[in-house]
C-alpha cells in the first residue's frame, strides 16, 4: 500500500471527529454516531483508493451506517479492505466522558478477518508483554505471566475491563489475584491502544466486547508492537450461522493478532473527547483543533498530528 494513504485517511477520522464532537454532552448517542458516520462516508469517497468495508457497523439494510460490503473511494486502485468505527464510544460522547475516538484501519485485500457483528473475548497487551499472553489460560495465570514480562508485581498491574454484568466473575478473579482494575463504560479500542502507551498506566485489557472493535484493536497493536488474542462469542444461533457464511470455519478458534490483521496495515484515530493519549476536539471561533495518531505496521512509524481547521476554507465533501 502507498504510504501516503496513511496521511489521507487521517482526514477521514478528522471529519468524523469534528462532526461527532459538536454533539458532546447532548445526551443523544444515536445522533452523535450518525453525524460521525455521515461525515466519514463523505470523506472516504474523496480518498484515492477502491475500498471495501469489511469491518463496519452492520449489514446493508441498516444503512446509513457504514455497512459491511460497502464500497467507497474515488479511484479504482489501490484496492484495500477497510475497518471502521466512525465513533468508538457513542455513550462517551453523549455524556461528555473521556476516550471517544473516530477510528479507521486499512489493509491489502483480504488483510482483515471478516468478523461478524458479534462479541469477542479479548486479551490485549503492549510491546513489553508481547508473547506473554494466552487467552485459553485463566485471568490469574495471564496476570502472573504479564507481570513477569513487565518486571512488576501483579499488584502493580492495571487491568482495563468494560463495566458490564457479564464481567463480574472476571473482575472478582482479578481482584483476588491482587491486580488493580480500571472499569470503563465504553471504548475498548482506546483501552487496547493504551496498553502500548507506558504513560497511560494501563497494562492489559481483558473481557468481552464487540468483535469489530477487536479487529481494530489488533490492527492498532500490530502497528505498536503489542499483542492481542481473541475468541468469537456468539449470542445466538443466527450469529454463528452468519459467521459461517462469512468464512469462519472454526467457531471456537483462538485468533492471534496476525489472524485478525494478516497483512501490513495502516491505522488512524482522531480524538473526539479528551483521553489517555489523544486530546479531544477543541472549537474556537471559525474553526477547531484536533489531535490524531497515524500508524503503519510495516515501518512501525507512529505520528501524532495536531491540526488546526478553519471551517471557511475546508472542503464540504458534498
Amino acid at each position: 500500500m502507498e504510504r501516503n494513504l496513511a496521511l489521507e485517511v487521517v482526514r477521514v477520522t478528522e471529519a468524523a471527529a469534528l462532526a461527532a464532537a459538536r454533539l458532546m454532552g447532548r445526551g443523544d448517542n444515536v445522533a452523535a454516531d450518525q453525524a460521525a458516520v455521515t461525515a466519514m462516508r463523505k470523506a472516504l469517497n474523496y480518498v484515492q483508493f477502491k475500498g471495501r468495508v469489511v469491518i463496519g457497523e452492520g449489514e446493508r439494510d441498516e444503512a446509513p451506517m457504514l455497512f459491511i460490503g460497502e464500497e467507497v473511494g474515488a479511484s479504482e486502485t489501490p484496492r484495500v479492505d477497510i475497518a471502521v468505527d466512525p465513533l468508538e464510544g457513542t455513550s462517551i460522547v453523549a455524556t461528555g466522558g473521556n476516550n471517544a475516538l473516530a477510528v479507521i484501519a486499512i489493509a491489502e485485500e483480504g488483510g482483515f478477518l471478516h468478523a461478524p457483528d458479534t462479541y469477542m473475548q479479548k486479551l490485549a497487551v503492549g510491546p513489553k508483554a508481547r508473547g506473554a499472553i494466552d487467552i485459553t489460560a485463566s485471568p490469574t495465570e495471564n496476570l502472573r505471566s504479564i507481570a513477569k514480562a513487565l518486571r512488576k508485581y501483579v499488584e502493580d498491574l492495571c487491568v482495563v475491563i468494560l463495566d458490564r454484568p457479564r464481567h463480574q466473575d472476571l473482575i472478582r478473579e482479578c481482584r483476588e489475584a491482587g491486580a488493580r482494575i480500571k472499569l470503563i463504560g465504553d471504548g475498548d479500542v482506546a483501552a487496547a491502544i493504551a496498553t502500548a502507551k507506558e504513560e497511560s498506566g494501563v497494562d492489559v485489557l481483558m473481557g468481552t466486547g464487540g468483535a469489530p472493535e477487536g479487529v481494530l484493536a489488533a490492527a492498532a497493536l500490530k502497528c505498536l508492537g503489542g499483542d492481542f488474542h481473541g475468541i468469537l462469542k456468539f449470542r445466538n444461533k443466527e450469529e454463528s450461522e452468519r459467521a459461517k457464511a462469512m468464512g469462519v470455519d472454526d467457531l471456537n478458534k483462538v485468533y492471534t493478532m496476525e489472524d485478525l490483521a494478516r497483512s501490513d496495515v495502516m491505522f488512524a484515530a482522531t480524538g473526539v473527547t479528551f483521553g489517555d493519549f489523544l486530546k479531544g476536539v477543541r472549537f474556537f471561533s471559525g474553526g477547531a483543533h484536533t489531535q490524531s495518531i497515524v500508524m503503519r505496521s510495516k515501518s512501525r512509524t507512529i505520528r501524532t498530528i495536531d491540526t488546526t481547521h478553519y471551517f471557511e476554507f475546508k472542503p464540504k465533501y458534498d
